[in-house]
């Protein structure tokens, strides 16, 4: 018999970032001392870890130094998500979830973000370390280039920086900065006009190009970082994200890596990073997906027999090293009746336990019109799903 709980929306918060919550008796309050302004303010590490996989964030919460930015730098919700949770996820290989707090950027503010995302020629006034990492939209003699020789020869390649920060434990009961972490989000299409409210065209940008540029930009970032004196000393993770087109339902990942070690200027060996995310069902898909996009096709076509009147049904794949780590499920529903709900959702629960992988974490959300009506978990290797149904 599936778990099946009726719960308030606000509660489900919790089931969505992960497993169970671990408890511990009392939460720590420390003193968070301001290295430039020497001031002490009293912060508290939460007791509640919801499990190895997750930060635990300093109350009270702040908000990153540029925050608003990355929604209008980013083409969609997917990849401004994504440029944030995947930095936090290759952090890890860094800084471990036990001995690290987590903390939006504080270093890089809105008009140092603002300024590094500019072409190098829009602020040249500016010092050296706030000018644009973008490249000029001029020729040697200082003539603006035509829209479609820029989009050649120099697309805007660098779209947002995204800044945390992760503090440790000091032996004295306080907290200090233990290391951050800098993604940079990359265009892969650069879109322009030839004229004025004209038509918008696109060119890609090659992936040999995305990778030269990205890490030519991350060693300038990295050398700026560390003019800070309150940066010196510590690592500084820094990731290439390559974000997806404007119309694109999957977000993009980060494909490189490196750690700038504590006084050093420059950055690290490379790390390739193998993570992607992927659509179902596909029509023709890659020997890789063929046996999940069947899995898929047989779950799929099960939710059709149970309503003739359905309409389609998105997969989202998270594949890891070529392996299927995670696959979340898009149901909208044309129905509203309360049992209507709890017949299909108990019915699809069924569904996937025969019809989907059962070594990946699945995550089915059905929708209507009114929002999220009903939320199904399936951890990896687990014998049964958690049912959710929102009681608003």
């Amino acid at each position: 018999m599936n778990r099946f709980r009726w719960i308030p929306a606000m509660v489900v918060v919790a089931m969505l970032a992960g497993c169970v919550p671990s408890f511990k008796e009392d939460t720590e309050v420390l003193k968070d001392t301001d290295e430039t302004e020497s001031v002490v303010e009293t912060t508290i590490i939460p007791s509640m870890q919801l499990n190895d996989s997750y930060y635990r964030t300093l109350v009270p919460y702040k908000e990153s130094a540029s925050r608003g930015l990355v929604v209008s730098n980013l083409y969609t919700k997917y990849d401004i998500k994504e440029v944030e949770e995947g930095l936090m996820r290759l952090s890890q290989n860094v800084y471990d979830t036990e001995n690290y707090y987590f903390q939006e950027g504080q270093y890089l503010d809105t008009d140092t973000v603002s300024n590094w995302l500019a072409r190098s020629n829009q602020n040249k006034d500016e010092p050296e370390e706030l000018r644009g990492l973008n490249p000029p939209d001029v020729d040697a003699n200082g003539a603006t280039l035509s829209p479609e020789v820029r989009a050649k020869e120099a697309p805007i390649y660098l779209a947002h920086v995204v800044e945390q920060n992760y503090l440790v434990k000091t032996e004295d009961n306080k907290v200090k900065l233990g290391g951050i972490s800098i993604g940079l989000a990359l265009n892969s299409i650069y879109y322009y006009q030839k004229e004025q409210y004209g038509d918008t065209f696109e060119e890609p940008i090659p992936d040999a190009e995305i990778e030269k540029k990205g890490k030519e930009i991350a060693e300038t970032v990295i050398s700026r970082l560390r003019q800070r004196a309150e940066l010196q000393d510590v690592p500084i993770v820094i990731g290439l994200f390559k974000q997806t087109a404007n119309n694109s339902i999957v977000p993009g990942t980060y494909f490189s890596y490196s750690v700038s070690e504590k006084g050093q200027n420059t950055v690290g060996d490379w790390q390739d990073i193998n993570e992607k995310y992927v659509t179902f069902p596909m029509s023709s898909p890659d020997e890789l997906y063929r046996t999940v996009n069947t899995s898929f096709q047989n779950f799929k076509q099960d939710v059709d027999k149970y309503f003739s009147n359905y309409t389609s049904v998105i997969g989202k794949g998270f594949y890891q090293n070529d392996t299927l780590r995670k696959l979340s499920i898009e149901v909208p529903i044309q129905f509203y009746g309360t049992t209507e709900i709890i017949g299909f959702t108990q019915y699809l629960s069924g569904v996937i336990m025969q019809q989907l992988p059962l070594d990946v974490d699945i995550e089915v959300s059905l929708t209507s019109i009114n929002g999220a009506e009903a939320l199904i978990i399936k951890e990896a290797n687990e014998e049964e799903p958690f049912v959710h149904i929102y009681d608003y």
